[in-house]
């Protein structure tokens, strides 16, 4: 079985943006790609699970979506870092666009995006972390119950004040994986 790194993608793994739309917008946080390389290194997979409400509220189409992702992974690519797979929720219930806007068992706080990476990745949820920067990060964690990171980049510190939990807390991806780095 493997093991991975589930990341959050605004705010945690990229710049946050709102509904990010414009591939000029597309940064990752501070030292991300060196973060995504050491956790290669570490015998981890790199996939990101993301909601992506955009879609169902008609700012941005699922090809249009499609294309920041194949970006984001040219672009850890270039890093000489590897994001293996990009799993994404479009929909959401008052969203104007069908089939989008229906409740589903994938946007996160809910576990279908984390399934489903395990099913096609053959994952061992106990040996992977998610990390992320929102309350909805945390509480999907806490609903896998699989090891969570709040990282302190988006919305990390306001969610640092909110979250009445401990939680292992770093100030970006970086950090984090540095301190793994090091307990090895």
């Amino acid at each position: 079985m493997n093991k991975a790194i589930f990341l959050d993608r605004d705010g945690t793994l990229i710049d946050e943006f709102g509904y990010l739309r414009m591939m000029e917008d597309l940064r990752f946080t501070p030292r991300a790609a060196e973060a995504l390389r050491i956790f290669q290194n570490l015998g981890y997979l790199n996939i990101v699970i993301t909601n992506q409400s955009a879609v169902a509220r008609g700012l941005l189409s699922p090809k249009a979506l499609r294309k920041i992702h194949n970006r984001l992974k040219a672009m850890a690519k270039e890093e000489d870092s590897t994001i293996h797979d990009i799993f994404f929720c479009p929909h959401l219930p008052e969203g104007r666009v069908a089939p989008f806007n229906v409740d589903c068992d994938c946007r996160k706080p809910k576990t279908g995006l984390l399934h489903q990476a395990a099913a096609k990745h053959h994952l061992d949820l106990q040996q992977s972390i998610l990390i992320g920067d929102k309350k909805t990060d945390l509480e999907l964690g806490r609903n896998a119950m699989i090891r969570t990171v709040l990282v302190l980049t988006g919305y990390g510190k306001q969610t640092s004040e909110e979250w009445n939990e401990p939680i292992e807390t770093f100030s970006n991806l970086y950090e984090f994986a540095k301190a793994m780095e090091r307990r090895l």
